[in-house]
């Protein structure tokens, strides 16, 4: 049997980011918490943290902390279930903590919106990672979280992939930008574009590249790029003429009363499937927010 005091001494690390911060939080010594770990560590008979400028797990750290996070919410179940009988005014069992990998665009779209009644509901707490679409699965393969919003069609090992539907991109600019590529012209020509630079959210976002291969058929172009990590700046900079970048189909419906953005090519979007992956054997907890997720979705195209 693994030893319970030692799993939250590793977590705790793991999730502070160093021994200090996690003998802080447990209210132990910092050479209690190095104890418990290096005992752990004996008991397996292999590293578990990566012991360097950057503290990090290894591949078995990982799968601890997914073992941990796990025996929480199955305890939180427990504690539920024993606690549903009780009189009126009996300690409430204390709101849990859901981790989760989320693209930036999905989150403020539909995500947060779409879950936030199951959230109140159920006494959840979210404890969001914010990624690429194409990267989030990342976070759930190292243990970090329960469930994320991604690309990934095929499950991973010991999880479950259920489709939710399409973020449909459009590539916009401001209306000016857009007359002066056209020219006079019925389309925008792909020299023109190419010579502006684009407003990409951060260094793994591929949209851009992804609409390019698509409607022009150019791969591995070149153009100049302005980076924007956040997505008000992000429609903020395209509003002000900085470029062009592709905006979901939803951000662009709630913009009534934002200035406008013009579409470079009429009709011609960029379609991303995407898919709840999650652990396959879930505790109730997590369960009832995979349920709200497929919930909030509802919204997406299919």
């Amino acid at each position: 049997m693994l030893d319970a005091r030692q799993l939250d001494a590793l977590a705790a690390v793991i999730e502070h980011g160093s021994f200090g911060a996690a003998a802080k939080a447990l209210s132990l010594t910092l050479a209690a918490v190095s104890l418990r770990i290096k005992s752990l560590e004996d008991t397996l008979g292999q590293r578990l943290l990566v012991r360097g400028k950057r503290l990090h797990p290894t591949p078995a750290g990982q799968a601890l902390l997914a073992h941990v996070k796990q025996l929480r919410l199955q305890e939180a179940d427990l504690l539920a279930h024993l606690q549903g009988g009780r009189r009126a005014g009996a300690r409430a069992v204390p709101l849990q903590s859901l981790s989760v990998a989320v693209n930036a665009d999905s989150l403020t779209g539909w995500f947060l919106a779409g879950v936030a009644p199951a959230l109140e509901q159920h006494g959840l707490l979210l404890d969001i990672v914010v990624d690429d679409q194409d990267h989030t699965h990342d976070a759930l393969k190292n243990g970090d979280v329960t469930g994320c919003v991604t690309t990934l069609a095929q499950s991973m090992r010991g999880c479950v992939a259920e489709p939710l539907g399409i973020m449909r991109y459009h590539c916009v600019a401001a209306p000016a930008l857009v007359h002066k590529w056209r020219a006079g012209k019925a389309t925008v020509a792909a020299q023109r574009l190419l010579a502006s630079p684009a407003i990409i959210f951060n260094r793994k976002d591929a949209l851009q590249d992804a609409f390019l291969a698509q409607h022009f058929n150019l791969r591995d172009a070149l153009y100049p790029r302005h980076f924007v990590p956040a997505v008000d700046a992000f429609e903020l900079a395209l509003e002000l003429g900085l470029g062009w970048g592709m905006v979901p189909e939803q951000h662009l419906a709630a913009r009534a009363h934002r200035p406008p953005l013009a579409d470079v090519l009429p009709g011609k979007t960029v379609d991303v499937a995407l898919y709840w992956q999650h652990w396959a054997r879930e505790p109730v907890l997590a369960q009832r927010l995979t349920r709200a997720v497929k919930e909030a979705a509802r919204v997406l195209p299919n």
